[in-house]
């Protein structure tokens, strides 16, 4: 893969069928379609070259779908996978070997995990030691707990949605400062994406937190994401738009770049 192959990496989105088991635990259950060949169709509208898949948590850790895009599209496509604490090591690797870059914590309606515990300890080893991610959404007043026992397992962080800020605190929220606190650390990205989750305001939240995250922790931590089928705000979001709002953010396109491409690409695995 060259150079020129790059144009844009979309870093967060999610594939699934109606038909396919649901997790038990589910906040929502999809009544529609959004399959690997429409996500494909979707980056090549809207010019993007690559893209990173989010097992939903509807799923749970049933990954068979997302995987069976990866394995299609080996160059292209990158996963985060949902797995339980007590996944074994090998079971890990295998998945590494198809594509997949880290785990995701969805923890929006779940008790934070115990972090410290012998369980998490050696999976969070195991994750540290393959070089993936923790993808973590979690509302901001919580990261002053979740992230410092992950920092100091020596794992990488991906915070989603802009750290998730409380709606009517914005970028006061004491969790998004402590966010911004962590910046210095260089072990956690955050995404850029889908700032309709973060209530009627998310979209003045993310223009006032832009700068404040540039400057807390350089564009080279910064990825952004489509969010892709856009679950639960379908009628108020779609892909062009959201490709569009983040040169309003970054108007620079030389910032634009770094963050489509630059930041990501290491990131993800993509390139070598």
């Amino acid at each position: 893969m060259t150079e020129e192959d790059f144009v844009a990496i979309d870093c967060h989105a999610h594939v699934f069928t109606r038909d396919l088991p649901l997790a038990g635990e589910r906040r929502y259950a999809p009544d529609y379609d959004a399959t690997i060949a429409q996500y494909l169709a979707m980056l090549d509208d809207n010019g993007m070259s690559h893209g990173v898949l989010v097992q939903p948590s509807f799923l749970g850790t049933d990954n068979s779908y997302m995987l069976e895009a990866l394995t299609s599209m080996p160059s292209r496509l990158r996963g985060i996978a949902v797995v339980a604490p007590d996944i074994e090591t090998d079971a890990l690797q295998v998945l590494d070997r198809q594509g997949v870059v880290g785990v995701r914590l969805n923890l929006l309606g779940r008790p934070d995990p115990v972090f410290t515990s012998r369980e998490w300890s050696r999976h969070l080893g195991d994750i540290s030691r393959l070089g993936w991610q923790v993808e973590l959404q979690a509302e901001a007043g919580r990261l002053p707990a979740l992230l410092p026992p992950l920092l100091a397992s020596g794992c990488t962080v991906v915070v989603d949605h802009f750290g998730k800020p409380d709606p009517v605190a914005g970028i006061d929220d004491p969790g998004f400062r402590y966010l911004l606190s962590v910046g210095k650390s260089r072990q956690v990205w955050v995404k850029l994406s889908a700032a309709y989750r973060n209530g009627s305001a998310g979209r003045a939240i993310a223009q006032a937190a832009i700068p404040l995250l540039k400057a807390e922790f350089g564009l080279d931590r910064l990825v952004w994401g489509s969010d892709w089928p856009h679950t639960q705000f379908e009628r108020v979001a779609n892909p062009a738009e959201a490709r569009q709002i983040l040169s309003i953010w970054l108007p620079n396109a030389a910032e634009c770049d770094q963050v489509l491409d630059g930041s990501p690409r290491k990131l993800f695995r993509f390139g070598g």
